[in-house]
């Protein structure tokens, strides 16, 4: 499923939050969205998801739009828990689409095992770990079998070890087919994953490339010194 968002603009107040901003993304792969705090990741990507209302522009996607809804999740910084059991939390977004009780359960064990809490899924989700959280809300996210899941610096509050089992579910999910549309401020791991990079600044993209060509020959000189860790206003 690809989107192409044109002269999208957000204005709250009165004033420019966001735009306006012509984007297309393809299919396949996982895009990072870098750039400065303030610089509207977190609104691109809530405007991406439906979340936030466009005051101008466009957003087209290559399904009917009931259709690329249903076909999306999305992944807060801080994971929002159900106050129920882990295996409820999973089950949840699957009972809301009307797959059978018997499905739930085996796609239920199935995402339990595979982020790490196959022997946790009568634990409340509230008194899980930070890190058990985020893994959590992931698997949530992803027993759908979405064409696309956004993730709004996901790992901004993990160690390295969470870190780390949270990139190998991502990579699992591309490898599956999941399109990713991501914020991060760790280079490290926009370098471990990304696929391409939208830079933004003030609202605005600043540069859009292939991964590789970004970190190795960024084309703007903003891009050149965020990626040298100046600070950018």
């Amino acid at each position: 499923m690809s989107m192409t968002l044109t002269d999208g603009l957000v204005k709250r107040r009165g004033k420019v939050i966001l735009g306006p901003v012509s984007l297309e993304l393809g299919v396949a792969g996982v895009t990072m969205v870098l750039g400065p705090n303030g610089a509207g990741k977190t609104t691109l990507l809530k405007v991406l998801h439906g979340v936030e209302r466009l005051s101008g522009g466009r957003l087209h996607w290559s399904l009917p739009e009931e259709e690329a809804r249903q076909s999306q999740a999305y992944v807060f910084q801080t994971p929002i828990m159900l106050r129920r059991t882990v295996a409820e939390n999973l089950a949840y977004p699957l009972r809301l689409s009307g797959v059978g009780k018997a499905e739930i359960a085996r796609r239920v064990e199935k995402w339990a095992g595979r982020i790490g809490l196959g022997d946790a899924l009568e634990r409340p989700a509230p008194r899980l770990s930070g890190g058990e959280k985020q893994k959590l809300a992931l698997g949530r996210a992803l027993i759908r079998h979405p064409s696309v899941v956004f993730l709004d610096e996901p790992c901004a509050n993990l160690d390295g070890r969470s870190t780390r089992e949270f990139e190998t579910l991502l990579q699992q999910a591309q490898a599956d087919g999941t399109r990713i549309i991501m914020t991060t401020h760790n280079i490290g791991q926009a370098k471990r994953l990304a696929s391409d990079v939208v830079f933004l600044l003030g609202g605005a993209v600043n540069a859009t490339a292939p991964a590789e060509d970004f970190f190795a020959n960024p084309s703007t000189p903003e891009a050149r010194a965020f990626l040298e860790g100046d600070i950018l206003e």
